[in-house]
């Protein structure tokens, strides 16, 4: 078994290299699925190191595996996702976006230049382990469907198919030098609601010649809250937000139509879809008894994401060996979304969190904000322990 002192010595003569790789990506981000500058740079730092990526897979995706000694013995996978978001970036560093209006505002490039970088340690020391470690650089988290679903449709967790999975990612409210863990339920799952109330509008002043759907809206609306309060279980953490209201009225115009969007999180898959048909029935019914019509479209996101127990505690056990119990603390649940939700649908997986807060350095943005940024510091964490868990897993 190869020693915490070696992989924590290795994860510091590699840190520069993965600072450079962050900000590599950091300046050239790529919006979901169209990451192909950025796959095929990743593949050139695979090739790099001696390992032959598969290219391709669910488009702008891509695998590696590093070989062990007895390589079929045992497969565990490691993932980090790749694609950036619709910002503009904010920061004045030598490393901003060269992409005007993208931005890897999420820590994306810090998950894969971590990635790359626990990659070059474990290739460092393949002679000295068992197992084949599958690494999984995957396309379009921040959109649905995910690229994590069609990485797995494409074959990623197949020949050789792995045993479990970790996955890391950046949190800006956490002090660098720590990481989160949470076993069971972690995230939420992430449905796109969209409403379209039709009646027919008019003049403000004679509300008897038309059908106010201003006011159906704001009906449906209110009402829609009760779905939460009095059907979902108290026990059970699920959140319905709108967001998004257009009426395209006037002060004494009521339109025709008015469009609504909102986010619906849960975190039991059986009420989700009984939410949903709520949601639908509700909406519906309050805008024909009340003189209108409502279309309902559910865009189906993420399901919500599931830390394996037995996983998740000898990951921490492991990181608290690698860090120091101190300095590995307790996550909340938390309502956000994330793709890598379908892998902790698939085989036992880990999804942990590295901190990257440095308030003395003016760093405290959070994610997708035009001012997050990272305490690059933070990276050789982010390398050095998923090399070490990985080792782990491989041993245990």
């Amino acid at each position: 078994m190869v020693s915490k002192e070696k992989i924590k010595s290795l994860a510091k003569d590699n840190l520069q290299k993965v600072i450079d790789i962050r900000r590599h990506l950091h300046a050239n981000p790529e919006l979901s699925y169209k990451e192909f500058n950025t796959a095929r740079y990743v593949a050139e730092q695979l090739r790099e190191i001696g390992l032959s990526p598969k290219e391709g897979v669910a488009n702008t995706g891509l695998t590696a595996l590093i070989e062990g000694k007895n390589p079929s013995k045992k497969t565990i996978a490691l993932r980090a996702d790749m694609d950036a978001l619709p910002i503009v970036e904010a920061n004045d560093v030598p490393y901003k976006s060269k992409n005007e209006g993208v931005m890897h505002a999420c820590g994306h490039d810090a998950h894969t230049a971590s990635l790359l970088g626990a990659t070059r340690i474990l290739n460092e020391v393949k002679d000295q382990f068992e197992g084949t470690i599958k690494l999984i650089f995957q396309p379009g988290e921040e959109k649905n469907p995910g690229g994590a679903s069609l990485m797995i449709k494409d074959g990623a967790l197949k020949d050789p198919a792995p045993s479990n999975i970790h996955g890391q990612h950046v949190m800006p409210l956490i002090p660098v030098g720590k990481v989160g863990f949470k076993s069971g339920m972690y995230m939420a799952s992430a449905d796109e609601i969209y409403l379209t109330i039709k009646g027919k509008g008019g003049h403000g002043a004679i509300p008897e010649l038309l059908t106010d759907t201003v006011l159906i809206t704001s009906h449906i609306i209110v009402a829609l809250q009760q779905i939460i309060s009095r059907n979902a279980s108290p026990k059970t953490p699920t959140v319905l937000s709108f967001g998004d209201v257009h009426a395209h009225g006037a002060t004494n115009i009521i339109p025709d139509e008015v469009k609504v969007a909102g986010t619906f999180r849960a975190m039991d898959e059986e009420w989700r879809a009984r939410a949903h048909g709520l949601i639908t029935k509700m909406a519906q019914s309050i805008a024909e008894g009340m003189g209108a019509e409502c279309e309902v479209n559910i865009s189906k996101g993420y399901p919500y994401l599931e830390n394996d127990p037995e996983l998740t505690e000898s990951s921490r056990l492991a990181a608290e060996d690698y860090m120091g119990k101190e300095n590995v603390v307790d996550l909340p649940i938390w309502m956000g979304a994330e793709d890598f939700s379908y892998y902790s649908h698939e085989i036992p997986a880990c999804f942990y969190r590295l901190g990257t807060r440095n308030e003395e350095k003016g760093i405290t943005s959070y994610v997708h904000t035009p001012t997050f940024d990272i305490d690059e510091s933070a990276l050789e964490i982010g390398a050095g322990l998923m090399a070490w868990l990985a080792l782990n897993q491989l041993k245990g």
